[in-house]
């Protein structure tokens, strides 16, 4: 679905959105939730400091509120672009890098409103957010030897 939405759409956040969001609201609600949670869970997995790394680069820095934009618009690329940025964040294709899109605040919104036009209400989360990110904190200073491509290009 996340896949269709991004083709359609050519990659334009707003429309990207608008689609989703319409999309969503179509589903049941047991389709809507079901959605609604895999959402959360891919945040979730993204939560991850290699990938905040990246994020950092890209942007020259990257706030908790950034890097969760980074995460919910990685996913609005579809599902290779996000299963390449978690396996190896130096490889993530910044050919048609645009800051604002990679850093789209509003990607999230979208499925929650959607989700919520389907179901009535904003379902509550299956499992609570993770406290902390998964794999090894960095220092910035570290990013050059994380990171190396990356680093150099942005």
């Amino acid at each position: 679905m996340i896949q269709d939405v991004h083709d359609r759409s050519a990659g334009e956040m707003e429309a990207k959105c608008d689609c989703l969001q319409t999309v969503l609201a179509g589903l049941s609600a047991e389709e809507a939730i079901a959605f609604s949670q895999h959402f959360d869970a891919l945040m979730d997995r993204a939560y991850h400091w290699p990938l905040w790394g990246a994020a950092y680069l890209l942007q020259g820095g990257c706030s908790d509120d950034a890097f969760s934009d980074f995460r919910a618009s990685l996913i609005s690329r579809g599902q290779l672009a996000y299963e390449t940025a978690l396996a190896d964040p130096d490889a993530i294709d910044t050919s048609d890098f645009d800051e604002e899109v990679w850093f789209y605040e509003g990607f999230q919104y979208a499925v929650t409103d959607g989700v919520e036009a389907a179901v009535g209400f904003n379902p509550p989360r299956a499992q609570p957010h993770p406290s902390q990110p998964s794999g090894e904190e960095w220092q910035e200073d570290q990013l050059d030897q994380l990171l190396p491509r990356l680093a150099a290009a942005f």
